[in-house]
Formats: C-alpha cells, sequence, structure tokens
C-alpha cells in the first residue's frame, strides 16, 4: 500500500545566467607568459596554502587539470559569477555545468573529483566516530555536503546506544524548495540498522535555514514514530549557506 510523501519546504531562489567565452590560444606551443602564470599560481598556493588564494584562483587551479593549453582566467570568473562562490561551483549539478560555454566532459570531472573528495574527508571524522562530542566535525560534514546544493536533500545519521554513527544515509532529493519524506520508513530503516537514535539533516537551497511549517510538522512526525518504536531523535538540523539551525537548540524538539 502506496502512501503520500510530506514534504520540506521553503521559498524558491533565482539563479542568474549569464555567459562569458573563454579564451583560447592559438595551436602550437603553450605560450611562456601561461606557463609563467600558471607555475606562480601552484608556487603560491604550495607556499601559502588555499587562503593564499581568492576563489578565481584556487578554481583556476583545478582547470588547469582539465584544460592544458587555454587561458582559464576568464573561464573561473564566468564559473563564479553563475554559480556565486568556489564551493557552489564544484557541488553544480553536471546538466548546470555543461550550460557554461568552454565546460566540457573533462572540466565536470575534475570539479566532481574535488567535490567528492571533500566529502569523503568529512565524512571520515564523522562515521564511528561519537556524534555529540565532536559535534563541530558533524556539523563540518554537513556543510562540506550540502550546504551548497541546489536542491533539496534528506539524510538521516543512526547513531547506536554510545551515541556513534552507524549509518549517513540519504533519504530523499527534492527540488529546489521541497524534498518528499516518509516518517514511517525513517523508522523502519533505523530499526534494520538496529540503530537507537538519529539525527536529521536537510538543506535550504536559499542559503536561509528558517525552518517552514512543513518542516516542523514532519518532525513531529518522526519524532512521534521514533517514541513508539522507542528510539530517540537527537536533533534536526538545517543547514543554510553559512550557517544551519538546531531543532534542539531553538526549543522544537
Amino acid at each position: 500500500m502506496s502512501q503520500d510523501p510530506n514534504t520540506f519546504a521553503e521559498a524558491p531562489q533565482a539563479f542568474l545566467f549569464d555567459e562569458a567565452e573563454p579564451v583560447a590560444v592559438p595551436p602550437g606551443k603553450t605560450p611562456s607568459y601561461m606557463v609563467d602564470h600558471r607555475q606562480r599560481l601552484r608556487t603560491r598556493f604550495m607556499e601559502g596554502g588555499a587562503n593564499a588564494m581568492p576563489d578565481y584562483e584556487l578554481l583556476e587551479l583545478v582547470l588547469f587539470r582539465a584544460i592544458p593549453r587555454r587561458d582559464v582566467k576568464p573561464l573561473a570568473r564566468t564559473l563564479l559569477e553563475r554559480f556565486g562562490d568556489f564551493n557552489r561551483v564544484v557541488t553544480a549539478s553536471p546538466q548546470r555545468l555543461r550550460d557554461i560555454k568552454g565546460v566540457g566532459e573533462a572540466i565536470i570531472t575534475e570539479l566532481k573529483i574535488v567535490e567528492a573528495a571533500a566529502h569523503r574527508m568529512a565524512r571520515s571524522r564523522v562515521l564511528q566516530r561519537h556524534v555529540l562530542s565532536g559535534w563541530d566535525a558533524l556539523l563540518d560534514y554537513c556543510h562540506t555536503t550540502m550546504a551548497h546544493r541546489e536542491t533539496e536533500q534528506f539524510r538521516v545519521l543512526f547513531l547506536d546506544r554510545k551515541n556513534t554513527v552507524i549509518a549517513d544515509e540519504e533519504q530523499a532529493k527534492g527540488t529546489v524548495d521541497h524534498v518528499p519524506v516518509y516518517p514511517r520508513e525513517v523508522a523502519k530503516r533505523a530499526l534494520e540498522l538496529n540503530a537507537s537514535a538519529l539525527i536529521l539533516v536537510h538543506n535550504h537551497p536559499s542559503g536561509d535555514p528558517t525552518p517552514s511549517q512543513s518542516d516542523i510538522s514532519m518532525t513531529d512526525q518522526i519524532n512521534a514514530a521514533c517514541q513508539t518504536l522507542g528510539l530517540t531523535l537527537h536533533d534536526h538540523l538545517i543547514i543554510g549557506k553559512s550557517t544551519e539551525l538546531s531543532f534542539r537548540a531553538e526549543g522544537y524538539l
């Protein structure tokens, strides 16, 4: 028997759609000025780290690997103008990246490798760790994986009796302003994993973590299902662009 999904929701956000033509160089040997520029950026990065570079230069370093013989600075700036910052470029969907002139599969692959590496490193600091004593690492992970997504995502962290994270699973994907969630499926999955507690997490692509009435209602339904089955709902986190909201801290739980 099927059940109608509820949704988390927020106001939709508009995106800009301006484009710029990347600058190519003639066939043949790579111009010395371009070689020197690339080497200067690599040297500055190795000596000063990412903090020594603005977003467009860090993005250039990534693009160097995909485009060996083109001035990538105009393309880097175009990507940043379109998506907003380095993180949003890296996490942009392949479909939207293909809309940018000069972006091919090689560039998309490099960006997705960077994204996957960041997610895996952040995730390793959360899984099999005591979540309540590593709360900052948990928030870092949630922001890394969800803060710059263009659509809503709902995921659940499942914890054992010692509040150690035993699983991190995406339960649903949605659109720019809502995501379908089935409370009974969340509780059922917790039982399958032999979890004792859970933490709900979803993002607001607009960047504003203020909960909607749908967010609050859905959380109440999941909490009721957990209580019926003897599970503990520790928190529900809404991830915005640069901050997050805790249902527990704000008194919703």
